[in-house]
């Protein structure tokens, strides 16, 4: 029996209709389209058709005159300029992409991802110093820097002119760094029109910039491949200037001629020139990347795109292959030890805010094991790593709580923090962990309500059986790319039957089929429902009500319907 409360979506159907008229479409594509704020013709077009028009004008950031003109400087007299990218997928695409942009119009360039084990997350002095030994006079970080005041109060001292990239939440009392310039979104006095760039789009927008300088901005379009990648696999928000880039990114990846992108291709299951979708940058392809980092060194990305050798290419793509692999058992290790945690301390079961440690447990992956221990129990979660008295933490969130806000409280505690309003970073020592489970669930209190801890599904139409088809699926491809802020469309439909046994697939999954009315059997795939669903429940004939998503399943040439399972409930509930 399902725990989720379903919340139906309340839809104009007024609006609805006389948009779907207007555009020629169906009355559930135009429904869909008001859900998502598209209400009115010209927004609903630009939605279902993303161009390069639509991208912002890169100089509408605060910060960006200053930092082109330092750059073109830098350029003209030769100087030595360095790449500072961080060790996460957003931070290494956007690595490439500003080195590649800067290579191209003739820089002096080098590049430095740090350590996620040996260095920690983003500028540090001691890279810095190394900079300058190295000659380099200016230094562009990319996905990182909006917090380091002390490190850059050293740089400019020291004479070399920082220019910070970033997307993250500055300091609410300190303000911006003392930076030669900072292009955030997010910063005071920022009024670029999208907050939601990712740390990749926001080096796109100073690579842009520069290349219209020089006169080439035709030329920008070719790194959207690599930003779509980025963007997608930070999870940004799917919706206006980063829907635009990733829609674009995808239309062109199928062609990408980047040795190291079609050998990475080629791994994850996404080569032969076939066309993909945000779910393969996000499960595919990001976490091949983001393995890098999270195992071993990230810079092997940066060597993996900018090698011209197609074997060395493979050998790479290979071995992020491997590490995918290892960080996948090492994360279900410690998310089992997480929840194992949980379920004997009396003290945190009950707990607004789930804060468990561990001795020694993988730094690079407890970010994801928060996420799953979150979704699991649908509570904020902080996984810390206590590490010789030292714990290195990483913290997810629910929708209705702001996780930096809570950890701002906290600030006090830690020797260091930061990140956005539902996923953050921190290092604190050991002994004042328990008082850091105290102060956040104080905290949390105040802003969690009880009907805020059950799990909820929102459901964007409720639909009958027959108007489930291969081309209704085809239809929705219209709303793609899909992700966050812009989610796979979720269906709901009643007085639906089990047709025969269902069946399990690899030990966690479940194939089904269902039948409304008619008596026409559907495929259906519920991931995970071996382990949510019980037998009475799945039983043959049994009645349900079925909320899902609506998928097309190519295999072996064929494309079919399938229906994805997001819920399911006995029809006499």
């Amino acid at each position: 029996m399902s725990e989720k409360r379903w919340i139906v979506r309340e839809i104009d159907t007024k609006r609805a209709q006389m948009l779907a008229r207007s555009l020629g479409v169906s009355s559930v594509i135009a429904s869909l389209l008001v859900a998502r704020g598209c209400a009115d013709e010209p927004a609903a077009r630009k939605f279902l058709n993303p161009s390069h028009d639509q991208l912002h004008d890169p100089y509408l950031m605060l910060g960006m005159r200053e930092a082109v003109a330092r750059l073109l400087r830098a350029i003209n007299e030769g100087e030595k300029i360095l790449v500072y990218g961080d060790y996460d997928v957003d931070g290494t695409t956007g690595t490439v992409v500003l080195r590649r942009a800067l290579n191209l119009l003739g820089a002096r360039t080098g590049y430095h991802v740090p350590h996620r084990f040996t260095e920690g997350y983003g500028i540090q002095q001691a890279a810095l110093e190394k900079a300058k030994t190295e000659n380099y006079s200016v230094v562009v970080s990319v996905d990182c820097g909006i917090r380091a005041h002390e490190p850059l109060h050293w740089a400019r001292e020291a004479g070399i002119d920082v220019i910070v990239t970033d997307h993250h939440l500055p300091d609410k009392d300190e303000g911006a760094p003392p930076a030669f310039a900072v292009l955030n979104p997010n910063q005071h006095g920022c009024n670029y029109p999208d907050k939601n760039l990712a740390g990749v789009g926001v080096a796109f927008k100073l690579a842009h910039a520069l290349f219209r300088e020089r006169g080439r901005e035709s030329q920008i379009a070719g790194f959207l491949k690599m930003v779509a990648i980025g963007t997608v696999a930070d999870v940004a928000q799917l919706t206006g200037e980063n829907r635009n880039i990733v829609a674009l990114g995808l239309r062109d990846l199928p062609k990408a001629n980047n040795p190291g992108l079609r050998a990475l291709m080629e791994v994850a299951g996404c080569g032969e020139g076939r066309s993909m979708t945000a779910y393969d940058l996000g499960f595919r392809i990001g976490p091949r990347i983001n393995a890098a980092g999270r195992m071993e060194a990230a810079r092997a990305i940066v060597e993996l795109f900018e090698t011209e050798d197609a074997e060395e290419a493979r050998k790479l793509a290979r071995r992020l292959d491997e590490l995918n692999r290892e960080r996948q058992n090492v994360q279900a290790e410690i998310t089992r030890r997480a929840l194992a945690e949980l379920s004997v301390d009396e003290s945190m079961i009950d707990s607004r805010v789930a804060v468990i440690a561990g001795e020694n447990w993988h730094r690079g992956v407890i970010g994801i094991a928060a996420s799953k221990v979150s979704e699991r129990i649908n509570r904020p979660c902080v996984i810390i790593s206590i590490e010789d008295g030292i714990g290195h933490g990483s913290a997810r969130s629910i929708e209705c709580y702001h996780l930096l806000d809570g950890l701002t409280t906290c600030a006090d505690l830690f020797e260091k923090f930061g990140g956005h309003s539902h996923a953050a970073g921190l290092t604190i020592r050991s002994e004042r962990i328990a008082e850091l489970r105290r102060r956040l669930n104080e905290h949390a209190a105040s802003s969690i309500k009880d009907e805020d801890l059950q799990p909820v599904l929102h459901v964007d139409l409720e639909l009958s059986a027959d108007a489930l088809s291969l081309p209704f699926a085809e239809e929705l491809c219209a709303l793609e790319p899909y992700g966050a802020g812009n989610p796979r469309p979720v269906f709901a439909t009643k007085n639906l039957r089990i047709v025969g046994e269902p069946r399990v697939m690899k030990e966690r999954h479940l194939k089904l089929f269902v039948a409304g009315a008619t008596g026409r059997a559907l495929e259906t795939v519920w991931w995970g429902g071996a382990e949510e669903s019980t037998g009475q429940t799945l039983r043959t004939g049994a009645r349900i009500e079925m909320a899902y998503t609506v998928e097309q399943n190519t295999w072996r040439g064929e494309t079919r319907l399938q229906l994805c399972v997001q819920d399911l409930k006995s029809s006499d509930e």
